[in-house]
């Protein structure tokens, strides 16, 4: 709220919507875990074998990211999500099935080494938590409408969560598509969203 009302709110006029991105805001939360730090058990090494080798990251095909995942919502989900993604991906030809049911948190972790924040360069960061309450204390402080995204040059942005109704989540999605705060080193971990009139 302090980062907001310091940064944000000084630019803002009516009816902005505030972005914030979702590394940034787990960063802030102090959730960014060095990989000195993280003890791999076997199972996540076992576990990462069997992530889809992506061009798009590395994600829980890091024994690191796999542990945290298994941490964050506990070894009976993984193992579960596991199962219905080699069941998605054997018998229904489909994919997604693990994050449907090992929770959207794990699709949300960075893998190390994909940061290019150079202090977190060597750090596992899961999502952030308390989504909802933290964007509701940035409105209630601050009168701003706010939403967390998970924005990148990759994929279609999606809205997390958010202060805002969620029938504008689309409309929010939509608007960041060329990913403004950046994918490098820019700093730059919330946005304000303006409606222009028409000319």
């Amino acid at each position: 709220v302090e980062v907001v009302r310091q940064y944000a709110l000084p630019l803002s006029q009516p009816g902005d919507v505030l972005y914030i991105a979702e590394t940034g805001l787990a960063i802030m939360q102090g959730r960014a875990r060095p990989i000195s730090g993280i003890r791999v058990s076997p199972l996540a090494r076992l576990l990462s074998r069997f992530v889809t080798k992506s061009k798009y990251g590395v994600g829980l095909r890091s024994p690191y990211a796999m542990q945290v995942a298994i941490e964050d919502v506990g070894v009976f989900r993984i193992i579960l999500g596991t199962l219905a993604a080699a069941w998605g991906k054997l018998i229904l030809r489909r994919t997604g099935d693990f994050y449907n049911v090992a929770g959207l948190s794990t699709k949300m972790i960075d893998a190390e080494h994909t940061m290019a924040i150079e202090q977190y360069y060597d750090c596992v960061i899961p999502g952030p938590v308390r989504i909802a309450e933290v964007c509701g204390e940035i409105t209630e402080a601050t009168g701003l409408d706010a939403c967390v995204v998970d924005v990148n040059d990759i994929f279609y942005p999606w809205v997390i969560g958010g202060s805002l109704a969620a029938e504008r989540f689309p409309e929010v999605a939509s608007a960041l598509t060329d990913n403004p705060l950046g994918q490098g080193a820019e700093c730059t971990p919330m946005g304000l969203l303006r409606r222009l009139n028409s000319p």
